[in-house]
């Protein structure tokens, strides 16, 4: 079986999901093939002929490759400032590729101006005119060669983000007009959103054989194999990787992304899309982690390793701390007692770990408890100086516009952030979405927030007033123009925000 990783997304790591589902099938005897199409589509529209006629975009096409052969080396890291102008340069001629076509693109993300991913109708009609697609070329060309010797029944697509949605329609419309034979059978973080959103209904019969919710091992077993084997003990493997273009991938050596659990062990806050989705908890044991990471390092030899938890686990933390891997590793975690600990700290320095990205949200104590984050702002304060005084960066995220916050609340934020600054590496600042299936909806006006029949949030009439116009407005004009602030965020490394922000944790010092 063949597995499509499609455009568009961040090429810095190679895709968990389709690594995961191949180990796994592969130790219970089915062969599959993994494509990283989104690495692959873009060095593809990277390396195409281009006449650009303005000064940047000649600068940045006459010298692509020497840029993306320094993003592959750790010497363009340690200086921020040619950093930022390589990748910026690179996108450059990434987003040149589309002039004179409807769509926009850069290293991050994809968009069409006329086909919106939150609706069914336009995924569709991308799939139906997937000539249009910027991919195409790119499609025709690569495609037939990986299939010239197919003897499959199925073929997988991994769809995780919205800005993968259009191009994968195109890919999937591609395989149905040019290989009709071919089942197809779609998963991903994206889809299972849509399967579980209240009042689904498939409109994608037309396209797609079989759709997955959750979790792919099971249901892609049973359906290669044809029988049901939920109810046997089929073979356990860690992920693999081998197949893929591990070394070229936008980053100095090869980032190895990991999960140890699906869901949160939390689980509580309130507007949690996984929570209103119903994603269960479910952890591997720390020795079965550890088990999977030795081996991977010992296979991969990766510089960088991603673990890919909502929050990892305490527990994880500390086999961590007691058997070292040998390579740095990052990744979110929930504050803790074990994260106010400077002893705990110093030693997960000492494991490998060189950042942490925290929710911490709001600096407003009544807003974290309306929301039931499960953490005081006390606790906050004392992880985040113990983290610092330990060396272990810090990517913390915060969340305006809630039910519950005003601009009271708000500026109470503002007010934490300036007295950590120190303390805080990296900052996201993120306006609150309603999730559409969420408990909450039944307390609030709503009002629809994408004109799509497959949009994943609703707008809401703020019954505080503070509505995300507001929001915006108070971003802009107070909390980024901060000079205690503005710092913290000039570090964001551009498009690749938080997969390469500890690639530059040593060339660029977090101190105020």
């Amino acid at each position: 079986m063949l597995f499509i990783f499609p455009p568009l997304a961040k090429a810095c790591e190679p895709p968990a999901g389709i690594a995961r589902i191949a180990g796994f099938l592969r130790a219970n005897n089915q062969s599959c093939s993994l494509w990283d199409a989104n690495l692959e589509g873009q060095l593809y529209l990277l390396g195409a002929k281009q006449s650009p006629s303005d000064t940047w975009s000649k600068r940045a096409w006459k010298n692509i490759q020497e840029n993306l052969d320094a993003l592959r080396s750790p010497a363009l890291y340690k200086n921020s400032d040619r950093y930022e102008r390589a990748v910026r340069d690179v996108n450059r001629v990434l987003a040149q590729s589309c002039s004179g076509t409807e769509n926009t693109i850069s290293l991050a993300d994809y968009q069409d101006a006329k086909l919106s991913p939150h609706q069914s109708e336009d995924l569709l009609l991308a799939a139906k005119t997937y000539k249009h697609n910027i991919f195409f070329p790119f499609l025709q060309k690569r495609l037939p060669a990986l299939l010239s010797n197919y003897n499959e029944e199925w073929i997988g697509i991994s769809l995780n983000y919205l800005s993968q949605a259009l191009p994968a329609f195109a890919f999937a419309g591609y395989l149905k007009k040019e290989y009709p034979l071919l089942k197809i059978v779609i998963g991903g973080g994206l889809v299972t959103s849509w399967l579980r959103s209240p009042g689904w209904i498939n409109p994608f019969t037309t396209l797609f054989d079989e759709m997955i919710a959750g979790e792919g091992e099971l249901p892609l077993l049973e359906i290669l194999t044809k029988k049901k084997t939920r109810q046997s003990k089929p073979e356990y493997h860690f992920p693999d990787y081998t197949g893929l273009p591990l070394d070229k991938y936008m980053v100095p050596g090869l980032i190895l992304p990991y999960s140890a659990s699906t869901g949160c062990y939390w689980n509580r806050c309130s507007f949690c899309p996984e929570k209103a989705e119903g994603s269960s908890y479910r952890k591997r044991s720390s020795d079965q982690c550890m088990n999977d990471l030795e081996n991977l390092v010992d296979q991969f030899k990766p510089t960088l390793i991603h673990l890919l938890d909502n929050a990892i686990a305490p527990s994880l933390m500390r086999r961590l701390i007691q058997e070292p891997l040998g390579v740095n590793w990052y990744g979110f975690a929930r504050i803790t007692q074990e994260l106010s600990d400077p002893a705990f700290c110093e030693e997960l320095k000492k494991s490998g770990c060189v950042m942490l990205k925290l929710g911490i949200e709001s600096g407003s104590q009544e807003v974290l408890d309306a929301m039931d984050k499960g953490i005081d702002l006390a606790l906050v304060e004392k992880s985040l100086t113990a983290l610092y005084q330990a060396g272990i960066a810090t990517y913390v995220y915060l969340l305006f516009g809630t039910p519950s916050e005003s601009i009271t609340e708000a500026r109470q934020t503002l007010k934490l952030t300036v007295r950590n600054a120190k303390a805080i590496t990296f900052l996201n600042l993120a306006v609150f979405n309603l999730p559409r299936n969420s408990a909450e909806t039944d307390s609030l006006i709503l009002k629809d927030f994408s004109s799509g029949n497959l949009g994943l949030y609703f707008d809401f009439h703020h019954p505080r007033s503070w509505d995300r116009k507001a929001v915006r407005h108070f971003l802009a004009t107070e909390f980024k123009t901060d000079p205690g602030i503005r710092p913290i965020l000039q570090r964001d490394p551009p498009f690749f925000t938080s997969n390469h922000a500890p690639l530059l944790l040593k060339s660029k010092e977090h101190t105020q």
